[in-house]
């Protein structure tokens, strides 16, 4: 018997049916026939949705944006090579050193 090629399903499809199976109305099994996707399938994806679902209301990871200390740091060591960098082309005579 040879094997079904992989599918790649949408995330919109994945939700659709996870959430189907959420409800609990009918069996996984059936869920499964119905949208021709295995069973195994159905409940690793209904896992992800119930261990997802806090980050869409705000209470999951905490994104972490860069970090004000280390950004203002940053900017006085660039500062501080800009102005050595500017008197040192100063110095140097002639015009390729200055553009």
């Amino acid at each position: 018997m040879p094997r079904r090629p992989r599918r790649n399903h949408s995330p919109a499809f994945k939700a659709k049916v996870a959430l189907e199976a959420l409800k609990g109305e009918r069996p996984v099994i059936e869920i499964a026939e119905r949208f021709d996707v295995h069973p195994n399938v159905i409940t690793k994806w209904k896992r992800q949705l119930l261990e997802g679902a806090p980050s869409v209301f705000g209470e999951g990871g905490k994104e972490d944006g860069p970090d004000v200390a280390t950004l203002h740091a940053k900017i006085g060591e660039l500062t501080m090579e800009n102005d050595f960098l500017s008197g040192t082309l100063g110095r140097v005579s002639g015009t390729s050193a200055k553009r």
